[in-house]
């Protein structure tokens, strides 16, 4: 089979095929399980944390007001108040970044973990900031508390002093409005 005919083929498969076609490499004898390793393991180590910011910016601004106003209000289980419907939506159009962030901490990938991490902060302060959205009036001080309690949890598990410096020194610069609050917040915890 020619490349292109390769290529159009792997194109095809959709997402749970593709991962069965990598399972069943991984498990072969010889070279093919390393080869998938190494390549899932590169992967895995380039992490961007423009790059995520920009991914989290995305999801949070596409959130629309009407699916705030659609949340609020009486339902069976009770009243939803419009702001704990936008709280809501952040942490849903969070939860795969968050999920993320563990996963590179149970790999054991701590730089990873933390480049990550602070792409999440730099996105979500970057829809604080930047975000013309009319969801967004809707959650002040949402996004400032879902970065504190990422960070929060972050330094729960890193306590590596190059580390926290380096994460410290990254929200000063890049998410100055936050920072005073930030990282007192993470020196009242610390102690």
């Amino acid at each position: 089979m020619n490349m292109h005919a390769t290529n159009d083929l792997l194109s095809k498969l959709t997402g749970e095929q593709a991962l069965e076609v990598l399972r069943r490499l991984a498990t072969e004898k010889g070279a093919i399980p390393d080869a998938v390793i190494a390549e899932a393991k590169h992967v895995l180590a380039a992490v961007d944390a423009e790059e995520v910011a920009e991914e989290v910016f995305f999801h949070l601004d596409a959130i629309d007001v009407q699916d705030c106003w659609d949340r609020a209000g009486g339902h069976r289980d009770g009243y939803t108040s419009p702001e704990d419907a936008a709280v809501e939506l952040v942490e849903e159009e969070l939860q795969p970044f968050l999920d993320q962030v563990e996963r590179y901490h149970a790999l054991g990938m701590a730089r990873q973990e933390r480049d990550y991490c602070m792409g999440v902060i730099l996105g979500t302060y970057r829809y604080e900031k930047e975000s013309k959205s009319e969801f967004k009036d809707w959650c002040v001080d949402i996004p400032l508390d879902s970065a504190g309690g990422l960070l929060d949890e972050w330094r729960g598990r890193n306590r590596e002093a190059s580390a926290t410096t380096a994460m410290d020194e990254f929200i000063r610069q890049r998410c100055p409005d936050w920072a005073k609050q930030m990282i007192r917040a993470a020196e009242g915890t610390s102690r």
